[in-house]
């Protein structure tokens, strides 16, 4: 196992002023912060939970692949979502995104920090044996 500690950043703003990493690699894991549906490649947030979803996951991959870890390498996931009338929409997401991953996973009702936001994911990987 290597001891080895890499920062990974998004580039936004909110990532400097909160002083957070989007994720931290140290040895075989990485830690994955909540990620919510910002899309920064046109710095807006979609509307629908179950778009904001989505955004979600082709963040959550684009950061796992610059830590050089695959979607399969997920072993646990924290969703939080603003309203659980929420779940239905999104529920189809994550089984075609966790089908053949099935990490243990936890999904809390609470506020975000943004009303614009209705879902936050957190996950952690793991590459080893």
């Amino acid at each position: 196992m290597t001891t080895r500690l890499g920062r990974i950043s998004t580039g936004s703003a909110f990532e400097m002023e909160m002083a957070y990493s989007r994720a931290v690699v140290k040895g075989d894991w990485c830690f994955v912060s909540g990620v919510t549906g910002f899309d920064y490649e046109t710095m807006t947030i979609p509307e629908s939970a179950e778009d904001q979803t989505r955004q979600i996951f082709l963040t959550i991959k684009s950061v796992l692949t610059e830590a050089a870890f695959d979607m399969a390498d997920i072993v646990r996931v924290q969703y939080t979502i603003t309203d659980a009338r929420h779940l239905p929409i999104i529920k189809p997401v994550l089984a075609e995104v966790f089908e053949d991953i099935r990490p243990a996973a936890t999904m809390i009702v609470a506020g975000l920090i943004d009303p614009a936001m209705l879902i936050e994911v957190e996950v952690t990987a793991f590459r080893g044996t």
